[in-house]
């Protein structure tokens, strides 16, 4: 196998594997409609598969790029023995692992969440707030903490439960990293000192929740 070729092959894997996260996102999304409409979530299985497809295509990369390093002449094999040791590491792997995937944890807590509001909302019998403190409330929730503006895509920190834009606390974590330091999470009072980027959690519930809270103010 020519070096070109294993270039090829990497380069279509992660791109595959880019568009497997839109899929499981759009696949989040969906399973909360269905929970608002119909009070069911159907599609733990497909993010389950999604999250194995996943986690196959990061260990073939692994491996194949492992193997890159030893000398030319056993690229000649290359075929042969990344197929050999991607069987034995997958052969290692535990299904119970699959439920620790980062979308598979937010897709969870998303359809708990939606669950819960819709719970709720049938539940609870309160008075109406005033319109005025609704809506500041609402634009302090969607308010990212370091934009001081509406997050276009929020995530959430694992670890505080603080939330973010993505693009914007990203940012900060490379910039406090160029400078060799730790990324603090910006709410005034966390206790969390370093916010790293395997922290952040897609939060599709507060996006869709925005994107509701938009509609309703171009309505007005």
């Amino acid at each position: 196998m020519s070096v070109s070729a294993v270039h090829g092959t990497l380069s279509s894997l992660k791109s595959c594997q880019a568009e497997l996260g839109t899929g499981m996102d759009i696949v989040t999304d969906v399973a909360m409609d269905l929970v608002e409409t119909r009070g069911r979530c159907p599609h733990d299985a497909m993010m389950l598969e999604c999250a194995r497809l996943d986690r196959e295509i990061n260990n073939f990369v692994d491996i194949v790029q492992m193997l890159r390093l030893e000398p030319p002449d056993a690229m000649f094999d290359l075929s042969a023995k990344v197929k050999q040791q991607f069987s034995e590491r997958i052969a290692q792997l535990s299904d119970a692992d699959l439920h620790k995937h980062p979308k598979v944890i937010a897709f969870k807590e998303s359809i708990e969440s939606s669950v819960s509001q819709a719970n709720q909302e049938s539940a609870e019998n309160v008075e109406e707030l005033d319109e005025d403190i609704a809506v500041t409330q609402s634009q302090v929730n969607f308010t990212c903490p370091l934009t001081q503006v509406e997050m276009e895509n929020p995530v959430k920190n694992k670890k505080c439960n603080h939330h973010y834009d993505k693009n914007a606390i990203l940012g900060l974590i490379k910039t406090r990293n160029s400078q060799k330091k730790k990324c603090r999470c910006p709410v005034v009072g966390c206790a969390n000192t370093d916010v790293r980027p395997s922290d952040l959690i897609q939060d599709q519930l507060l996006w869709r929740r925005i994107q509701s809270y938009r509609r309703q103010s171009n309505k007005t």
